[in-house]
This record gives structure tokens, C-alpha cells and sequence, in this order.
């Protein structure tokens, strides 16, 4: 571990020690080659710079923190990857069944289309005005409530119509992706033979790829 390595992770431990907070990169075994996390631009000298911290009382449920020194991160940061066991509680109302259907409510600003959902909801609901005195009005109200979301969802779905997603163009084809080949193969060129030509190289092959991917977005 060299010297700058020994400092950073000095500030790193007192900085955890302070807050209550665990390094957990440090607590799993792994080879040194998924234990640094930079790469210095010479291509030489490795650090384990990156951290993960958590809170003391919930370390347990990181089970593994690893680098990925192969991953295409664009930088000379290896990524970090943590494997996490967490629970989580779902309430009933998310956890209800929702149909996905949306109306198309910019209709209402139209005067035909308003006036034709009145006409819809009032005739579906006109048996409330002819109700008699005789009637039981508790299993009345019962039906109704079961059936004032259907008429509703049905008078809406015939005046307004169904609302139709945005069909966005497609952000990531072919040619991104011979890019993205590229650059990876460019950087693992560069680590395994950390010249000057392969740093040049890396550097020419990033550099059009972010102008490429640049162009793509503005023309999205």
C-alpha cells in the first residue's frame, strides 16, 4: 500500500469513527485486482480510494463490496459494486392492482366533447332521480356505490378516449454501441500494456465517443 493510499484511508477510518459509520470495501477478501478501485495514469500504480460507508447498525446487510476494474466507466475509477440484503415493507395501497389506463383530460377544454360527458353521465346516472318512495334506498346506495366507478370509467373512456403515450426514438442503437466497444476495448488494451501509444489511443477513442454520444442526445 503506498504512502498517499495509507493517508487517504487514515482520514477515511477517523472520518467513519466520527460518524458511526463502517468501511465495509475493507472486511471482504478478494484478490488485490478487485480491491483497488483507481488507476493511476501512468497504469502502474493502483489505490483503493473509493469507499462505501454505512451505518454501524445496519453493516450486516452489506454482504459483499467488490471492483469491477473491467467495467466501461469512462474514468480511471474502477466500479464499486455492493451486494445488499434489504427488506422492504409495501403498503396496501401500492400493493393494489392499478389497470394503467389514463383518459385523455385535454379534451375537456373542448365545448363538444364537455358537453357530450355530461349528457353521458347524466343519462347513467338518471335512475337516481327516479327513485320511489317505496324503494329500499340502502340497497339502492350498495348498487350504486359498486357500480359509480364502472359508469364513470366507461362515460370517460367514450367521450375522451384513452390518453396515448409518447413514442420517444430510441436513445441507444448500433452505432453507440460499436463506440462503447470501442472504449472498452481501448481501456483494457491500456491496462495490460500501460504505453504512452495505448494512452493516446484510449484518450482519441473516448474523446469521439463522447462526441458522438453528445450528438446523439441533442438531436433525441
Amino acid at each position: 500500500m503506498s504512502y498517499s493510499t495509507r493517508v487517504i484511508f487514515f482520514l477515511w477510518r477517523n472520518f467513519a469513527t466520527s460518524k458511526n459509520l463502517v468501511v465495509k470495501i475493507t472486511m471482504f477478501p478478494h484478490r488485490n485486482i478487485h480491491k483497488y478501485t483507481c488507476t493511476s495514469p501512468d497504469g502502474k500504480t493502483h489505490n483503493q480510494i473509493d469507499h462505501i460507508l454505512i451505518d454501524r447498525r445496519w453493516h450486516s446487510r452489506v454482504l459483499d463490496v467488490r471492483s469491477f476494474w473491467g467495467a466501461d466507466c469512462d474514468t480511471k475509477h474502477n466500479l464499486v459494486d455492493a451486494k445488499v440484503r434489504e427488506r422492504l415493507a409495501v403498503s396496501k395501497q401500492a400493493a393494489q392492482r392499478f389497470d394503467g389506463e389514463r383518459f385523455n383530460l385535454r379534451k375537456l377544454n373542448e365545448l363538444e366533447v364537455r358537453k357530450q360527458y355530461q349528457i353521458e353521465i347524466t343519462n347513467r346516472f338518471a335512475t337516481l332521480e327516479n327513485l320511489s318512495d317505496d324503494e329500499d334506498i340502502n340497497r339502492v346506495w350498495e348498487n350504486i356505490k359498486e357500480n359509480i366507478k364502472e359508469n364513470i370509467k366507461t362515460s370517460a373512456k367514450e367521450s375522451f378516449g384513452l390518453h396515448e403515450l409518447k413514442q420517444h426514438k430510441a436513445r441507444f442503437d448500433e452505432e453507440c454501441s460499436g463506440f462503447l466497444d470501442q472504449r472498452k476495448q481501448a481501456k483494457m488494451q491500456w491496462l495490460h500494456d500501460p504505453k504512452q501509444s495505448n494512452v493516446d489511443n484510449l484518450n482519441n477513442v473516448r474523446r469521439d465517443a463522447n462526441r458522438y454520444f453528445r450528438k446523439k442526445r441533442r438531436h433525441i
